[in-house]
């Protein structure tokens, strides 16, 4: 690969902490499917890496939870027909999965006190409708 993938700002996966392995693809594709390997799996091991900062490995521990296999990150990419490009769309993935895992989490949500004139709308809006109600009573028709 060009160059190693980065997460976010200057940190980036280490290729030598990347675990490549290919097979082959599924799907048709004739006979050059099965003679080559094209398909790709990434392996990236959060528990041991020292790429990333220990706060930024603990939440993305968390967030990841459902998709680590005994702490490792596993990517597969197989949809292009060349390896090469297999391992790019592999990267990039794993890439894109970390820096979301990684993210800081959002700022807490503050209530803002309602505006004034929703409040005077809403008023008005219930007057009006109880005027109309009021004038279908029969009083004042005889």
């Amino acid at each position: 690969m060009s160059e190693p993938p980065v997460i976010r700002g200057s940190v980036s996966l280490p290729e030598a902490e990347l675990r490549w392995r290919f097979t082959r693809s599924s799907g048709p594709g004739g006979q050059h499917v099965n003679t080559t390997d094209t398909a790709v799996e990434l392996r990236f091991d959060l528990e041991r890496t020292t790429a990333l900062p220990q706060q930024w490995k603990d939440r993305a521990r968390d967030r990841l939870r459902g998709r680590l296999t005994d702490g490792v990150l596993v990517v597969r990419a197989s949809e292009h027909r060349s390896q090469w490009r297999n391992r790019e769309a592999a990267a990039e993935r794993m890439a894109a999965l970390l820096a979301e895992a990684t993210a800081p989490p959002p700022a807490p949500r503050r209530r803002k006190p309602k505006p004034r004139g929703l409040n005077e709308r809403r008023l008005r809006e219930k007057k009006q409708r109880s005027e109309v109600k009021r004038g279908r009573s029969g009083r004042g028709w005889d």
